[in-house]
């Protein structure tokens, strides 16, 4: 990212922060990680990221749709090149039919470049589903990058 001078911009949910903690811990961070937010509540992602308050209602914030919104939103706060968005469940709740999963969203100038469901056991621990989810989310950015290198190339 660095010698395209090309920078990301991270929203998150069901991850908290921990995108936003290892951007933050990579070497010359501040070159190309913009920054982020963790976005927890309905009212928060309606107001600072203008998901569709209806949506979000009516799927707890919880969709492919919310997390493509999340990440356009974020990458025009932020003025980024690429973004993520994660929104999802780590613990098994009602509303998600008792079951433990993710949606993400990679967006690049835009566009949505990957947007999917990451689906875990329903007995996964909170603390390692969100890992999971942000080690899954961070290597499937690494490897959109790689192919935008070879494309570049």
């Amino acid at each position: 990212m660095m010698t395209a001078g090309e920078t990301v911009a991270v929203a998150e949910s069901v991850t908290s922060g921990m995108l936003q903690l290892a951007f933050s811990q990579m070497p010359n961070a501040s070159m190309f990680y913009k920054g982020g937010m963790t976005a927890f509540t309905l009212a928060e992602k309606v107001r600072l990221l203008n998901v569709d308050k209806r949506e979000a209602e009516n799927s707890d914030c919880v969709s492919e749709n919310i997390a493509d919104t999340m990440a356009l939103n974020v990458a025009k706060l932020f003025e980024s090149d690429w973004s993520i968005a994660t929104t999802g469940y780590c613990t098994p709740v009602r509303h998600s039919t008792y079951s433990v999963y993710a949606h993400y969203t990679i967006a690049y100038k835009g566009e949505i470049i990957v947007s999917k469901k990451l689906e875990l056991h329903p007995k996964t621990q909170a603390l390692n589903a969100q890992l999971y989810y942000a080690e899954f989310i961070l290597g499937c950015f690494k490897s959109e990058l790689n192919n935008l290198l070879i494309l570049n190339n």
